[in-house]
């Protein structure tokens, strides 16, 4: 059972006691990043899960615990931390349980290029949803499969998962059900290394305990971008 969100009506939780919190928003995949890296590193009972909620978020949660009023969050060693990409490595780094990162420097190096083409592949299929078109949707999963072709020691970005999947996971959940329904695009459709990656994480259970169901995020989506086309 999940933790109730928390909002304007609720007390917040001891702050700062020394229990590590991780705050997020059941709905944000930046947020979601994070829960999944805490899952897989299997650290469900070290770090505490508080969820917001965004729409009627707690005046304490930026008056004492994060003033930048945002999450995910995370309070550990008496300090609150922020940003996602940055989170998931500081849980990586700062927290016992099976590496995320691999010590293979050329995965390394291509786990940066892949944290760094990131904001450009956001913005390409965000461009597509807004816009009454596809080909910049089409042109970046064409590089996700591409990406996912380097390594032929599995079915993820670096062969093993890793935080780059954890990275980009939250958002192709999204993108998915929104292109079929809404542009009638199938992202998996002549991309087999796409289709197994997106079958494999729906195998990892630190994965899938944190999924929404897709009819939610399509009316999110519907909301957010129907409107503008």
């Amino acid at each position: 059972m999940l933790p109730p969100a928390l909002d304007s009506s609720s007390e917040p939780p001891a702050i700062f006691d020394g229990t590590p919190k991780l705050y997020i928003s059941y709905s944000c995949p930046y947020a979601q990043r994070t829960w999944i890296a805490r899952n897989c590193k299997a650290l469900q009972e070290e770090i505490k899960l508080v969820p917001i909620d965004l729409k009627n978020r707690p005046d304490w949660y930026k008056e004492k615990v994060y003033p930048a009023n945002k999450v995910p969050s995370l309070e550990h060693n008496n300090e609150v931390k922020g940003e996602s990409m940055d989170l998931i490595r500081y849980i990586d780094s700062n927290f016992e349980g099976p590496s995320l990162f691999p010590d293979d420097p050329s995965k390394r190096e291509f786990a940066e290029e892949l944290f760094s083409y990131f904001d450009s592949f956001y913005k390409a299929v965000i461009s597509s949803l807004k816009e009454d078109k596809i080909n910049d949707a089409i042109a970046t999963f064409d590089s996700i499969e591409t990406a996912l072709s380097k390594f032929v020691d599995g079915s993820f970005f670096l062969g093993s998962l890793s935080l780059v999947d954890i990275a980009y996971a939250p958002f192709i959940e999204r993108f998915q059900p929104f292109l079929l329904e809404v542009k009638n695009y199938d992202i998996t459709t002549g991309r087999t290394k796409l289709a197994a990656w997106i079958k494999e994480m729906n195998q990892i259970e630190g994965y899938t305990v944190t999924k929404r169901d897709p009819k939610e995020h399509l009316e999110n989506y519907k909301r957010r971008f129907l409107s503008q086309l």
